[in-house]
């Protein structure tokens, strides 16, 4: 991925903002079309075309029928009300990397350059934004506006989030997404940003958190955020580790080999069920792989919100 080679002259995550905006670029230069023209905007009529206007907003299609020119005119833009969600307990501060850079991201690196490149393109599309922030209390709650004030203090929040030191905190999801889904009353698209980690909380009440998300006609988009290599294909050395819960401080020694094989079976197992949840609750699963880049969430967003308006 050529946008890795760039960023990666910036020097670390230092400018989160500059990272996101070139994370955003690359996207779109790579895409055929930008998802900013006409994207949020509902067509009203049609108007003569006169010499000096744009041809952005040509009909061709009626200029095949007509052989004359007309331009669509669009209404003004509706906009989008969009909250993110991040989890900041210790298990999303894996894996422990003391000189973040593009290439070398822990999860929670990871989620808030994913979240401040989505924020890039609701800056541009002029949409409100509100942030949650959650680990064992509720962090930070800040509700929907689009003022660049407001851009501002996301961003400063977000970089904390990278640049502060882990403290051991245990994950309240189940709690705290209920907290976040009585705040949000109007219709919003909801990014979530968590590994889904939570060893005190039954499955089934993460999964009805998540439900919750979904009243008054939400859009909830859950990015369950993952070492693919370690978490989830436990691609450990075969020798002698001490594994340790970076939430509950419990540890095991033990050879990879000896767990790899119940554990690969038991984590598979949980995300399939967790799969199936979301489908059943109409919430729009989506792995992010921490090795991975960033078009898949930008995508999604671009598809989600196709959806909203």
């Amino acid at each position: 991925m050529e946008i890795k080679k760039e960023l990666n002259k910036t020097g670390g995550l230092n400018n989160l903002e500059h990272l996101a905006k070139q994370v955003v670029e690359g996207f779109i230069s790579g895409m055929h079309k930008s998802p900013f023209h006409g994207f949020s905007a509902e067509f009203a009529e049609h108007k003569i075309y006169n010499l000096g206007d744009s041809t952005k907003h040509i009909d061709w299609k009626l200029f095949a029928k007509t052989d004359k020119l007309y331009t669509k005119k669009y209404d003004d833009e509706t906009n989008l009300r969009c909250h993110i969600i991040i989890d900041n307990s210790s298990s999303m501060h894996y894996p422990l990397i003391e000189n973040l850079s593009i290439k070398r991201l822990n999860k929670i690196a990871f989620s808030a350059l994913a979240s401040a490149s989505l924020m890039q393109i609701l800056k541009k599309q002029r949409d409100a934004v509100g942030l949650s922030v959650y680990s064992d209390v509720l962090e930070f709650y800040s509700p929907e506006k689009g003022s660049e004030r407001h851009h501002q203090m996301l961003l400063n929040t977000l970089d904390e989030l990278v640049n502060k030191k882990p403290v051991n905190s245990n994950t309240n999801t189940y709690k705290f997404l209920h907290q976040i889904a009585e705040k949000i009353h109007r219709r919003s698209l909801i990014f979530v940003f968590t590994d889904m980690l939570q060893s005190d909380i039954e499955e089934e009440n993460l999964f009805e958190a998540l439900s919750h998300l979904k009243y008054n006609k939400h859009e909830v988009v859950l990015f369950h955020v993952l070492d693919l290599k370690k978490e989830l294909n436990f691609n450990f050395e075969n020798s002698p580790k001490k594994y340790l819960d970076l939430e509950t401080n419990d540890f095991v020694n033990l050879y990879a080999d000896q767990a790899k094989q119940n554990y690969i079976s038991g984590f598979s197992k949980y995300i399939n069920k967790l799969k199936n949840k979301c489908l059943n609750y109409k919430v729009n699963y989506v792995e992010a792989d921490i090795n991975g880049d960033f078009n898949t969430i930008l995508s999604t967003y671009l598809l989600e919100r196709q959806k909203l308006i």
